[in-house]
């Protein structure tokens, strides 16, 4: 897929037509019934949009980030026309209140806001808006997609573990070595991390398919071990002793898929912005590049290397450091500890790092079921 890009300017409004039955399915994602009365839903009257080519959306909200992604479909993939990124932590303290506080609503409400413009800026014909482990496990996880609802007038989905660990395997499947018999997908999320044993099959239209032959989703991610163990400092005993909570977590998973241990072409692959931190350390960037990160390897060697040098930099070093920032500064080191864990349970020469996810096994999965692949080459 292409890299992430703002054009500049709007659509052509003559190629704007009247209303047709939402893309969305029952509930429009502005809060429109589908027969296209309106219900509450936010109005902007200099929405444009081309309709010669459809256009997607995808948008996770997750326990520490609200993404979105709008697209259109080339010929074999798609071409991103737009993005939004903002930390929000919307699941700060639920570890210990069990609810989404006041503060991380109105930060997610703010992201919510500007996505909804973007989406109907954009022209979008199609969309997912999902909800993963904060919205899960919160007590008033409903009532915030409630509230969202009201407010910003659109309906998120709260999706299972499941499909959380497909939509990433399906975003992630166009990195995987067709010459490896094994991948360990894994994803380091906020509240939860999900692994995969997949494999990918091509000899299709459009980007090739996972093919998921387990997967698990465990209920550790940075924010819930950095609001345990503590993320500003983290000494070496205090990382040994997250890993060895995520080992706990992972060795059902592990014993079940022993026989990748003995896999002499297995590869990892993994997705999460503590990979992508480690490989822009790696690599030296002054300023992170998606561009040289995304799609990257990485060897065992390499991973030890920038793992200590992570370990060293003190909490301010982290703040000042490009890849990081005073935002993930106390996350950090809770996402590699969760990293160290895969790495013992399956260990392996190299490292695929992605910076890729759920946004784009949404966009891949709503533009196959719509057969665009096959339309263009047809």
């Amino acid at each position: 897929m292409d890299d992430e890009a703002r054009p500049k300017g709007g659509l052509d409004p003559s190629r704007t037509r009247g209303p047709r039955r939402s893309p969305w399915g029952r509930r429009h994602a502005f809060g429109q019934e589908s027969h296209g009365h309106q219900s509450g839903g936010h109005h902007n009257g200099n929405a444009v949009s081309d309709r010669s080519t459809p256009t997607y959306a995808a948008l996770d909200l997750g326990t520490n980030n609200c993404r979105l992604l709008v697209a259109r479909p080339t010929s074999d993939s798609f071409r991103v026309i737009d993005a939004f990124s903002r930390i929000i932590r919307l699941g700060e303290g639920i570890s210990s209140t069990g609810r989404i506080s006041e503060a991380a609503i109105d930060r997610a409400v703010g992201a919510l806001t500007v996505c909804r413009d973007k989406i109907v800026t954009r022209g979008v014909t199609r969309a997912r808006l999902i909800a993963t482990e904060a919205c899960r496990s919160a007590e008033n996880g409903d009532a915030f997609v409630q509230r969202v609802r009201d407010a910003v007038g659109i309906d998120l989905e709260i999706i299972d573990r499941k499909t959380e660990a497909r939509l990433a395997a399906t975003g992630c499947t166009p990195l995987v070595d067709p010459a490896a018999s094994s991948v360990v997908l894994f994803d380091i999320g906020g509240g939860s991390s999900e692994i995969v044993n997949m494999g990918s099959v091509n000899g299709q239209a459009g980007p090739p398919k996972p093919i998921i032959r387990d997967w698990a989703s465990l209920p550790v991610g940075v924010v819930t071990l950095a609001e345990k163990h503590g993320g500003i400092e983290v000494s070496r005993d205090v990382f040994e002793r997250m890993i060895q909570e995520v080992e706990g977590y992972l060795a059902p998973f592990a014993e079940k898929n022993a026989e990748l241990k003995n896999s002499t072409s297995l590869h990892l692959l993994g997705t999460s912005g503590t990979v992508t931190t480690v490989a822009g350390i790696h690599l030296g960037l002054r300023r992170y590049d998606r561009r040289q990160v995304d799609g990257c390897w990485m060897t065992s060697g390499q991973i030890d290397t920038a793992l200590e040098q992570l370990l060293a930099m003190r909490y301010e070093d982290r703040v000042a450091n490009a890849c990081i920032g005073a935002e993930r500064a106390d996350l950090v080191l809770a996402g590699c500890a969760i990293l160290e864990a895969i790495r013992r349970a399956f260990p392996s020469e190299r490292l695929r790092v992605a910076d890729r996810g759920l946004r784009e096994g949404m966009l891949v999965e709503m533009m196959r079921d719509d057969e665009v692949w096959w339309r263009k080459n047809a």
